[in-house]
């Protein structure tokens, strides 16, 4: 099963807008239509209105209370690393989650903005989402897994320079739109028996097994709620195989089989955002 969550597009109604164009709801897809529920899908819910699928922008899935992300768990990734000239990353023994901000999540086909100021490595990286459905705490693997409600994609954008240049990641991993995150939770799928392709323009640039990872989903939620307590609508991104470069104008698609395909566009910060950030 597939659940979104939505936002009515703008509509002409007598000359005049829709009422209800900016409310935003879950709901539950069925074929080329939308059918909204009553709650988070994890929770008891109802089914209501049903709306064309072409009727709603798609926002990220899920708004989640944390955002953790696993890095370096793909062996590939660190030999990408090295080759750019950068020191290996020693890859502990058991998994060591981080954490991204929220405010960096956009949904499918929402614009991925690249700041003034951004200049060399540009990259995106391809990684599948755990959404978790149950709270956690002390889990064994068997709750770990039973936790886990569905997977969804994640864009994880990286200024690198920015990343080289300061203490934290506050700018280089979440800056506004720098997470989009869709376009749906997909229930069904087994991502450790997936593939993922990454596409720019329509041309694949990459392409790994999304099982291949040095810890799985189930050995980061075990360690992790060793100590933290994971809650309904928390999400884990699990890192990424490689690097893609990114331009403004690039179009990038992230597929991953049995989930969908993550669709955005990257554009240029205007100056006129620019300006109305700075007065915030």
């Amino acid at each position: 099963m597939r659940y979104v969550r939505a936002r009515l597009n703008p509509v002409a109604e007598r000359g005049a807008q829709r009422r209800d164009e900016a409310r935003e709801f879950f709901a539950a897809v069925d074929g080329d239509e939308v059918v909204e529920i009553s709650a988070a899908p994890w929770a008891p819910h109802e089914r209501g209105a049903r709306h064309p699928l072409s009727s709603v922008t798609l926002l990220p899935p899920v708004m989640p209370g944390t955002f953790y992300a696993a890095g370096f768990n793909y062996k590939a990734h660190n030999r990408h690393h090295a080759a750019l000239g950068y020191d290996p990353v020693k890859v502990g023994p058991r998994p060591e989650v981080g954490y991204r901000a929220q405010s960096a999540l956009v949904g499918h086909g929402a614009d991925i903005v690249k700041p003034t100021g951004v200049e060399g490595r540009f990259e995106t990286e391809a990684e599948v989402v755990a959404v978790i459905g149950r709270t956690l705490r002390r889990a064994t693997r068997d709750e770990a897994k039973a936790a886990v409600f569905g997977w969804t994609i994640g864009n994880d954008v990286s200024a690198r320079e920015w990343q080289q240049a300061d203490r934290t990641f506050y700018r280089a991993k979440n800056a506004d739109t720098f997470k989009p995150m869709g376009p749906w939770i997909e229930t069904d799928a087994d991502p450790l028996a997936a593939t993922t392709t990454v596409r720019r323009n329509g041309a694949v640039d990459a392409t790994f097994a999304t099982g291949d990872m040095i810890f799985d989903p189930y050995d980061f939620l075990v360690e992790m709620t060793k100590y933290i307590t994971v809650h309904p609508g928390d999400v884990l991104w699990m890192g990424a195989d490689g690097n893609t470069p990114m331009a403004v104008g690039d179009v990038i698609d992230i597929e991953i089989s049995g989930i969908g395909t993550l669709t955005n566009r990257v554009v240029g910060e205007a100056a006129d955002d620019h300006d109305e950030r700075t007065m915030r």
